[in-house]
């Protein structure tokens, strides 16, 4: 019980492909504190550039509503200029979103490269039911990461308020006077206030950002942590069970075997009666001796240069070579060399034999039909099929 407890403990670090998988789910680190952050640094950084190109600005938003005589007299109708107007304004708030929109969006995209990396995933899109259980959602309020969520938001009131507190304090006496003071003295007051109390509040969410990056950090890779018993798995699903291996080991050993015996019974080829070819992707030798006991024995046999090499073998030693597909890919798949054809293959190769006989003899006969039975028919590739027995 102990060992099996062990083994569903999540201790192991996640592998290749479990992070693969998580991307695919579209779970990637990602930290909401760190946008809000990073884009209201930017947004800052904004306000402090353009109030650098604010006029130009200023004086096209003003334009506008210019409506005076000479804009009056550049249009015949009232209608027109309203309709003028109308589309400069649009060009105006399409300008004005681009520049405040763009920068705004690439740095969101730069926050999650930096962060997690940007990921595209389909089933993080996908329609999910059991997001809308109620059950589900109670759960979620009141477990581990729920706590840390309202934790989080406790401590980002408490430092945005002790922080605004605090710099205006600071700033109060100068603040103060501002009623006092001409309009150019309130204005630089701000000019400096502002950017202050703006700065100390980018300090309390740069904390706050901080602290839920380390955390989110934390539970992205507690939730990709793997049992031993997750990573047996994985590891059967990727290379396959140990059963499987070995069989597929104790396969191509067997095939490997299979082939070197082939190779080296070639040179028994002289040795043969005849060889029975498909015509060149499968050959066997046979022999036979008349009026000794016993049925027709396989010297030889191979497909493909196997079969090449058993073909030029036996042309060079003037033995005759029988085309009978079927019957070549029967031999081959039923027998093993140096052995006693199948007793199923008697009458085929009786036949061949007495056939190539008469030939040796000179005589000047029909080549026989061979019936191979249906069970030992079969393709280049050692399936069963039923078909023209000349196949």
């Amino acid at each position: 019980m102990a060992e099996e407890n062990e083994s569903q403990e999540k201790t192991e670090e996640p592998s290749q492909r479990k992070l693969e998988q998580a991307k695919e789910d579209g779970k990637v680190l990602t930290s909401k504190e760190m946008y809000v952050f990073t884009t209201l640094s930017m947004a800052f950084l904004f306000m402090i550039v353009i109030s650098l190109f604010m006029k130009p600005f200023v004086v096209e938003w003003s334009n506008l509503f210019n409506f005076d005589q000479r804009s009056l007299d550049q249009f015949t109708s009232i209608k027109r200029l309203q309709i003028s107007n109308l589309y400069d304004s649009y060009l105006f708030i399409l300008k004005i979103t681009l520049i405040v929109g763009l920068p705004l969006f690439l740095t969101v995209c730069i926050t999650q490269t930096a962060v997690g990396g940007i990921n595209f995933s389909t089933k993080a899109l996908a329609f999910k039911g059991s997001k809308l259980d109620p059950i589900k959602g109670i759960k979620k309020i009141f477990s581990i990461k729920g706590l840390v969520e309202l934790g989080k938001a406790i401590l980002k009131i408490i430092l945005l308020f002790g922080i605004s507190i605090y710099l205006i304090n600071l700033m109060l006496p100068s603040l103060l006077n501002i009623p006092n003071g001409s309009l150019a003295n309130a204005i630089e007051q701000m000019k400096y206030a502002f950017p202050k109390l703006l700065g100390g509040l980018l300090i309390a969410l740069l904390i706050i950002a901080a602290i839920d990056y380390f955390w989110q950090s934390y539970t992205h890779k507690k939730e990709l942590m793997m049992s031993r018993q997750d990573q047996k798995d994985e590891y059967k699903q990727t290379e396959g069970s140990p059963e499987v291996k070995a069989k597929i080991r104790r396969m191509q050993m067997e095939t490997a075997a299979n082939s070197t015996k082939q190779r080296e019974a070639v040179k028994d080829v002289s040795e043969a009666t005849a060889v029975i070819t498909n015509p060149t992707h499968f050959a066997v030798a046979l022999k036979y001796t008349v009026g000794e006991p016993g049925a027709p024995k396989v010297l030889a046999m191979g497909r493909g240069k196997i079969a090449e090499e058993i073909i030029k073998k036996a042309s060079d030693h003037n033995l005759t070579i029988f085309q009978s597909p079927l019957l070549a890919r029967a031999l081959y798949y039923t027998s093993e060399i140096g052995i006693e054809i199948s007793e199923q293959l008697y009458s085929a190769v009786a036949i061949a034999l007495a056939y190539i006989y008469k030939l040796e003899q000179g005589e000047s006969i029909i080549e026989p039909v061979i019936d191979i039975p249906s069970d030992l028919q079969f393709d280049e590739f050692g399936n069963k099929k039923v078909g023209d027995t000349n196949a």
